[in-house]
């Protein structure tokens, strides 16, 4: 009972761990809203010197915005990545159905993830990349289940199948994240 409720109250600190991490206060001490009123003032600055500088230096820091969302998001990725691990490392409880409620909440997670992604992708494509995007996004689906689907045959009828499923589905969801993160991200 006592590793039980050491689980949950471990489970909850990481979901309470993620939720703040998905918050973004603008903190104006942090190192890029720092960088990005150097920025501005080096525009502001320029402006008076000629208008093609600004143009140049509102271009560069559109790209960099662009940037650090994709470190961003890179960065959340791994935090996640890392804390599932570490909570799946560190359970104690090997009986299915706890791992089953485990790979659960994880794959609750990185598909929240994938579906947070997806509309940041939204606002960067265009209409044509987009569509292109949402055609492989619906063959990658059908992929995922399908391998989710052939990989839980192995244990067909017994306690683990859905386990493994759920695994597979986690593993593919998370590798999806990163990929488009990183294939797609600006």
């Amino acid at each position: 009972m006592k590793n039980k409720r050491n689980f949950l109250i471990g489970l909850l600190t990481v979901v309470l761990v993620i939720l703040t991490s998905c918050e973004n206060p603008a903190d104006d001490s942090s190192p890029t809203s720092d960088n990005q009123v150097q920025k501005n003032e080096s525009a502001q600055n320029a402006n008076e010197e000629s208008p093609e500088k600004v143009d140049t230096i509102e271009e560069d820091i559109s790209t960099e915005d662009k940037e650090s969302l994709k470190e961003e998001y890179l960065k959340k990725l791994n935090e996640t990545k890392r804390e599932w691990d570490e909570i799946r490392e560190n359970s104690k409880d090997e009986i299915t159905y706890a791992l089953k409620t485990i790979e659960g909440d994880r794959y609750d997670v990185w598909d929240g993830l994938l579906n947070e992604i997806y509309g940041v992708l939204k606002e960067q494509l265009t209409p044509k990349e987009m569509d292109q995007l949402r055609t492989e996004q619906r063959e990658w689906i059908k992929y995922r289940d399908q391998s989710a689907k052939e990989a839980s045959l192995k244990y067909e009828g017994g306690t683990q199948e859905h386990l493994e499923y759920v695994i597979v589905l986690n593993n593919l969801t998370e590798e999806r994240c990163f990929e488009l993160v990183e294939e797609y991200m600006e």
